[in-house]
């Protein structure tokens, strides 16, 4: 999704994956603003049939792109964390350590403001970790429209960071956004998952047997209570990194480099564009203030800012991680900044903390105003600092 190599002109493939993820975005918010907006309602909340019966499944358009499409989504965050962690900064411990408590701080101060805004409610309470999440195609498209005007190392450690950031929310999905547990479709998955470590073990170095036992642990978990996007991860996790006889260009690197423009171009604009449309009749200023957007937008633009910058500084001064090399302090505030881009993260985390309709518009009301001011500040932070002579 992030190994493609930048033009020369700076305006990579992240770059316009980040463009192309606004415009839906924009998109979705004209048109739920339009007089089309009750056929954007209706298109998804149409239901979908796929398969054959007694095996057919049906649910909404919304849910087959947050339950079904978004799975391949998080196929490829496997992806990129188990290479991140075999080959890149992720594997060396001492280059590792300045994102991983970076991210730590970036995912702890959020919640701890988003929460001390919603305290004494406990359903709004749930939505605690919407603000923790950053959106690594946003965020890493907006330093790549900058260009040489960021150093390097601060991109790589904004990647690094938005990588473990989504492996934190990922193991947030999975320990406090499960519904009712079903005993005999866990028992399945982990049949599934069994197979999967099997076929690993044995040295199978073919994507689609792991694809296809991939899509049945998808349908058991989709059956059990957790959430099925999880399935992506695990089967991510599977598959093999090298290929025959040790070979460095194995099926993993083959696959993400197959998915990445699926996912940045078609998947995840898709995504955008049917949770980002929030209709804004009769929504004022003080609606931003009521807790919920208030708390997730003081949350990803304070919190991220503050947990990611200080905890950093506090990691360099202690001696556990080094400053990103030609790197000033303010470009380091600047990155920080734009870890406040949640967008696609905190709006899917926001769907399973409020899955009804009642906050759906206080929920994208505060990921679009916090993120937007992110990108913002951040992008301006950045494109006005000047880089360390050391």
């Amino acid at each position: 999704m992030n190994d493609a190599p930048a033009r020369s002109d700076g305006f990579s493939r992240e770059a316009a994956a980040g463009l192309i993820l606004l415009a839906s975005a924009l998109l979705a918010l004209g048109v739920a603003n339009s007089p089309l907006g009750s056929l954007y309602d209706k298109l998804l909340h149409h239901e979908a049939t796929i398969g054959i019966a007694p095996l057919a499944l049906t649910k909404s358009l919304l849910h087959w792109i947050n339950d079904g499409l978004m799975a391949i989504f998080f196929l490829l965050v496997g992806l990129e964390i188990k290479r991140e962690s075999l080959i890149g900064p992720l594997s060396n411990r001492r280059s590792a350590t300045l994102p991983v408590i970076a991210a730590a701080g970036g995912m702890l101060v959020p919640a701890l403001i988003y929460t001390a805004i919603n305290w004494g409610d406990p359903v709004a309470l749930r939505g605690w970790a919407i603000p923790s999440a950053t959106d690594i195609a946003f965020a890493v498209g907006v330093i790549a429209m900058l260009g040489k005007r960021v150093p390097s190392s601060l991109r790589a450690f904004l990647l690094a960071l938005a990588i473990i950031d989504d492996l934190g929310a990922i193991i947030i999905i999975a320990l406090f956004y499960s519904g009712h547990l079903s005993v005999s479709a866990l028992a399945l998955a982990a049949a599934g998952i069994a197979t999967l470590v099997a076929l690993n073990r044995s040295g199978v170095t073919k994507v689609w047997p792991y694809l296809i036992v991939g899509l049945f642990v998808w349908l058991c978990v989709l059956k059990s209570g957790v959430h099925a996007t999880l399935a992506g991860v695990v089967t991510a996790i599977a598959i093999p990194f090298n290929g025959p006889k040790g070979s460095g260009d194995g099926p993993l690197l083959k696959l993400e480099h197959v998915l990445g423009p699926w996912v940045s171009f078609a998947i995840v604009p898709m995504f955008a564009f049917a949770n980002a449309g929030v209709s804004l009749h009769g929504i004022t200023f003080g609606e931003l203030l009521t807790p919920i957007p208030l708390g997730i937008a003081l949350g990803l633009f304070f919190g991220k800012a503050i947990g990611i910058y200080g905890f950093a500084k506090a990691a360099i001064r202690a001696g556990l991680g080094e400053m990103p090399r030609g790197a000033s302090d303010v470009q380091l505030l600047g990155t920080a900044v734009l870890g406040g881009i949640g967008f696609t993260m905190s709006l899917f985390i926001g769907m399973l903390a409020f899955p009804g309709a009642a906050a759906a518009a206080d929920l994208r009301l505060g990921v679009l105003t916090g993120s937007l001011i992110s990108a913002a500040v951040g992008y301006i932070i950045l494109a006005n600092a000047r880089g360390s002579k050391g």
